[in-house]
């Protein structure tokens, strides 16, 4: 029996970043294509079924004018990973959402799963990322082009992670929407939020997930995920998870906005699971702040991996203090009153690379909104 642990992921992206009027930027990927079949089972052929729920996604959005969406492909052509990635890096994405279909020699499997990068030693989450990453073997020179990287072999398949992981958790923040909406939408099978390593993903540098939508493999699931209802069905729960998350964390008409969102993560051998908690529910913290009043700290970073909070490894930065929430080490630079000062802090972060750096608040140990804690 394997335990269950239950722990507190609070989801934030700063957006100072954005200038006044510029869009939400939805990359989609639609998986395989062209000579790249993907899994076909009872007459269902995934590249497909992807690229149909795709469009429809993307046609939702586009009716959004806050939103702009970047295609990978748009007819049945043969992409190679690395160039999905170079897609999304160049457009500048806001989010990257790759969609797939499942399948499994247990053709009874049924439901629908969304991955974010990560490291897995879970045998099914493997599986999943290995028959996704045997499209590498239809590409020239794909050993070469992915330092070696072989699709069936279970230490290639986690060591491609994780070099970024700065956007894990709004990768997870994401990931949970999506399931989220798929409950709403549909009556499949909720398997969760996991993580796995996935070659779409490794290079893509933005919060990313990979969206499979059920499992061809099974009879009944794949004839819905072949049909214009079910893919209508699909397209809406993932376009609703988009503009969720994107109604929540993108706001172009104000710079300084900080938007935050604290869910309960439920984490079972490798999957994790989402829940919202009731607004009435009082959500614990892991760690809390001991500053008393309103205190503003620099995120500067989200990991797996424990670092001592030492200037050296801090590019100079001083002090460092750390909160554990789960299986995520978050990093934080200075402790501040005052607001413009905190803004100080956050260019001089920035400075030494952090780009990915926002400003955090707390009000008596408790993690609070940001426009909060200026009123």
């Amino acid at each position: 029996m394997f335990k269950r642990i239950v722990f507190v992921v609070i989801a934030m992206h700063f957006l100072s970043g954005y200038s006044q009027g510029q869009k939400f930027k939805v990359v989609l990927d639609a998986g395989h294509g062209g000579k790249d079949y993907g899994a076909v089972y009872h007459g269902n052929i995934e590249k497909n079924i992807a690229l149909q729920t795709t469009l429809r996604v993307g046609a939702i959005l586009e009716k959004d004018p806050q939103i702009d969406v970047v295609y990978t492909r748009k007819s049945d052509v043969f992409i190679e990973l690395q160039q999905r990635a170079n897609i999304a890096n160049k457009s500048k994405g806001s989010i990257f959402v790759s969609m797939h279909c499942n399948a499994n020699k247990n053709q009874a499997a049924s439901g629908n799963e969304t991955y974010v990068m990560g490291i897995t030693r879970n045998a099914s989450n493997l599986e999943v990322a290995k028959n996704e990453n045997e499209v590498v073997t239809l590409e020239t020179d794909y050993k070469i082009k992915y330092d070696g990287f072989d699709p069936n072999s279970p230490e290639s398949v986690i060591g491609i992670s994780i070099l970024q992981e700065e956007h894990l958790d709004q990768s997870i923040e994401l990931a949970g929407r999506v399931q989220e909406f798929f409950t709403k939408k549909t009556d499949n099978k909720n398997r969760g939020v996991k993580q796995a390593g996935f070659l779409v993903l490794r290079q893509i540098t933005m919060p990313r997930v990979l969206v499979e939508m059920g499992f061809v493999s099974n009879k009944e699931e794949g004839e819905f995920l072949n049909s214009e209802d079910g893919q209508n069905k699909l397209a809406e729960a993932i376009a609703g998870a988009i503009m969720d998350y994107k109604n929540e964390f993108f706001n172009p008409s104000n710079n300084d906005d900080v938007k935050e969102d604290v869910k309960i993560i439920a984490k079972k051998e490798e999957t994790i699971v989402k829940e919202t908690p009731k607004k009435e529910e009082a959500v614990k913290k892991v760690e809390k702040a001991t500053e008393k009043g309103i205190v503003f700290k620099i995120q500067i970073s989200a990991s797996t991996k424990e670092l001592a909070t030492s200037p050296s490894n801090f590019k100079g930065l001083s002090p460092i203090s750390v909160e554990s929430t789960g299986s995520l080490f978050k990093y934080f630079y200075a402790s501040e009153k005052n607001y413009d000062v905190a803004k100080q802090k956050l260019e001089e972060a920035k400075k030494k690379g952090y780009s990915s750096a926002f400003i955090v608040a707390y009000k008596d140990g408790i993690k609070i909104n940001v426009t909060d804690a200026i009123k």
